[in-house]
């Protein structure tokens, strides 16, 4: 039998949940299938509990904390680890994000979050209360997470970042113009830097790869590449080398239809000309 994967507790409060339910799981002798059958839930699940990447359901957590004789300590920690900004099913990204040596965005809707100005991340983040994602103080705390994600930027050397932006991005109004004209400016300064690649895909080139919606790919240092497939309260992670190879290949094909990345440079600042040096109400 395999050696069990060592655990880091430091690295986000559901690794600490995780740990702590092995750490009573094994005081118990009990196997994660021994354990999982007593609650009952699949064994792969208390797997994916002690890694740290699945928050269990609060009901599962109650019992877990029962059989296993925490005295309340999971069902308390369970409650810090569902306050948290970043949700299950982002966790597992942001790991191999603050870990990828090069990372290639297509993004059809948005600036990806690497890139946004607080005052745009926090425009884009307050949409997701029409969905009942959160209130004003969860929304803070989620914009607080997502800036300091940006600091994979500043590591010594930093990833490769390669980022290609649907038009639309550039024409969506998010936080209003002012906020846009200060996006479209960050994008232009993080574009010149000598590790970040940006280019700009136009209307005009028409049918392309990425139409299904954003994508991620990230090269992992020893392990090849995954991709992050992102929905409106949800997302995916693509680990087959097969399944991953095909995203790769549809990437290139948008990096070969896309501006080059001086012609971008020029496509943002007519942008930001044309649209975003005008009033408010001339913006249709």
């Amino acid at each position: 039998m395999p050696a069990p994967k060592e655990l880091d507790p430091s690295t986000s409060l559901a690794a600490l949940y995780g740990a702590k339910l092995r750490k009573l799981r094994t005081r118990a002798g009990w196997t994660q299938r021994e354990l999982g059958d007593k609650v009952p839930i699949a064994h792969s699940r208390i797997a994916q509990f002690e890694l740290g990447n699945e928050t269990p359901p609060e009901d599962v957590s109650a019992k877990l904390d029962e059989l296993l004789g925490a005295d309340g300590d999971l069902t308390d920690l369970w409650g810090h680890v569902k306050r948290t900004p970043i949700p299950d099913w982002a966790r597992m990204f942001v790991a191999y994000e603050a870990r990828a040596t090069a990372m290639y965005k297509y993004m059809a809707h948005s600036v990806p979050g690497l890139l946004q100005t607080e005052p745009y991340a926090r425009a884009v983040l307050s949409v997701g209360q029409v969905y009942g994602n959160g209130t004003a103080e969860e929304v803070e705390e989620k914009l607080a997470a997502r800036m300091a994600r940006q600091a994979v930027l500043g590591h010594s050397p930093p990833a490769w970042l390669w980022v290609v932006l649907d038009e639309a991005v550039l024409h969506r109004v998010v936080g209003g113009p002012p906020v846009m004209k200060e996006q479209l400016g960050h994008l232009l300064d993080m574009g010149a830097l000598p590790r970040v690649t940006l280019q700009i895909l136009p209307y005009e080139r028409g049918a392309h790869p990425g139409m299904g919606g954003s994508v991620t790919l990230l090269t992992l240092p020893g392990s090849g590449q995954v991709v992050y497939l992102e929905g409106i309260n949800s997302g995916t992670l693509v680990e087959a080398p097969g399944e991953a190879e095909q995203y790769a290949i549809a990437y290139d094909l948008l990096q070969a239809n896309a501006l080059p990345p001086d012609k971008s440079a020029d496509f943002l600042r007519k942008v930001m000309e044309d649209r975003y040096s005008c009033p408010p109400s001339d913006l249709t």
